[in-house]
């Protein structure tokens, strides 16, 4: 089983998690996914595979011979697809994309002029959805080239290489990636995630990030009565998000730029609820950031009263640059090996987080590399087979020795 083959047949699982679940892993699917993953890498050849109670696959692929003494590496990429979108029934395709608008089965459209990255791939093979789901590449693509790296590894004895340490984590698309992985057990001192993007990606910086939950109280009265006495919660919930900074949106912020984002807005005029996301590289924006929502939400519950505004904070991940600072090597051998399949490295910071953001503060330093996927979380998400395959090669230039 090729790269692409294996890639078809794992987004047609079903594994989108589920913010509101508190289940681990917060839906049954991805426990079903992990089950086959495990199985197919003992087929493969791979040592200690194991499910745990959570949810997490492990498993070790061991050194040639003379390579024993050296460091084992690690290799991560989740298992679940974003909740943004449906992932129930994904029907993927190839198509030999020439140019112009690709129109999907249910007549959804890629238009360059909407999506100009479609102009990079004339000429190459696309995989795609039929419209009504995402596909999935984010990240089951990762766990693709993974189990393929390690697959061809097996079927070429020849090749000399370290240990490889795998794992595939449940939930990371809500933030809970990385809450039950086993560190100690892993084995592996450093690893890689491969959850990226465009083939050629390393990332090794990333946002701080916070989320961010209001509760805003109001006072329903009936409307003919309620002159001077009405406290409608949602405009009152409307008067918080006026008052954020207009450009500090992802919509008007790139690069190193920080932003607030207003996520999922729930009421009626009793009781309403903001969730938002607050993200900044820095970790002093960051934490002004912070700051300036506690202002605001302190504010406006004097202006309408006490309880009027209760806010909760939560951080999520903070920028792993500085754990990964101590092992820039595996910056420098993954600009290698991109080079070593004709990919340009493409150094820049996550505008996001992964789980490695996370397990680099648990003690694994851990850098992400791309997939070679575009169009993540949408309707849609493609992947070229050509960048399946040199992420495959990627992945054994790495551990080759």
């Amino acid at each position: 089983m090729n790269v692409l083959e294996r890639f078809l047949r794992y987004v047609k699982f079903e594994t989108t998690s589920d913010e509101e679940s508190e289940s681990v892993p917060s839906t049954p699917t991805q426990k079903n996914f992990a089950e086959m993953l495990a199985g197919e890498l003992r087929e493969i050849g791979l040592a200690d595979v194991r499910v745990d109670e959570c949810g997490y696959v492990y498993g070790k692929l061991p050194a040639t011979k003379d390579c024993e003494t050296l460091d084992a590496l690690g290799l991560i990429a989740h298992m679940d697809t974003s909740p943004a979108v449906s992932g129930k029934d994904v029907r993927p395709r190839t198509v030999e994309y020439t140019g112009g608008v690709l129109t999907l089965e249910n007549g959804e459209r890629l238009d360059p002029a909407v999506y100009p990255v479609l102009e990079r791939y004339v000429g190459e093979t696309l995989v795609l959805t039929d419209g009504n789901t995402l596909l999935g590449a984010d990240d089951k693509a990762g766990v693709a080239e993974i189990v393929s790296a390690c697959a061809y590894l097996v079927a070429h004895p020849e090749i000399s290489h370290r240990a490889v340490c795998v794992a595939f984590t449940p939930d990371e698309e809500i933030g809970r990636g990385a809450d039950h992985f086993c560190v100690e057990g892993f084995e592996a001192p450093v690893a890689y995630t491969v959850d990226g993007g465009t083939l050629g990606e390393i990332e090794y910086e990333n946002f701080n990030a916070a989320s961010a939950r209001i509760l805003v109280k109001g006072l329903n009265i009936h409307p003919g009565s309620a002159k001077g006495r009405m406290k409608n919660s949602v405009l009152m919930a409307n008067e918080l998000i006026a008052m954020l900074p207009p450009a500090e949106t992802p919509a008007h912020t790139e690069g190193y730029e920080g932003f607030y984002h207003v996520t999922d807005i729930k009421g009626d005029e009793n009781e309403t609820r903001i969730s938002m996301i607050v993200r900044d590289h820095d970790r002093e924006k960051f934490e002004a950031r912070k700051a300036f929502l506690v202002r605001l939400c302190a504010y406006l519950d004097e202006k309408w009263g006490s309880g009027s505004f209760e806010l909760t904070l939560k951080d999520s991940y903070y920028n792993m640059r500085e754990k990964i600072e101590p092992c820039m090597e595996l910056i420098e051998n993954a600009r290698a090996a991109m080079e070593s399949v004709g990919a340009e490295p493409l150094v820049r910071p996550i505008r996001g987080g992964t789980d490695g953001a996370r397990l680099s503060f648990m003690g694994l330093p851990c850098p992400n590399l791309s997939t070679g996927g575009e169009n993540f979380h949408s309707l849609h998400e493609f992947i070229p087979t050509a960048a399946l395959e040199k992420m495959r090669d990627v992945l054994v230039y790495l551990v080759r020795v």
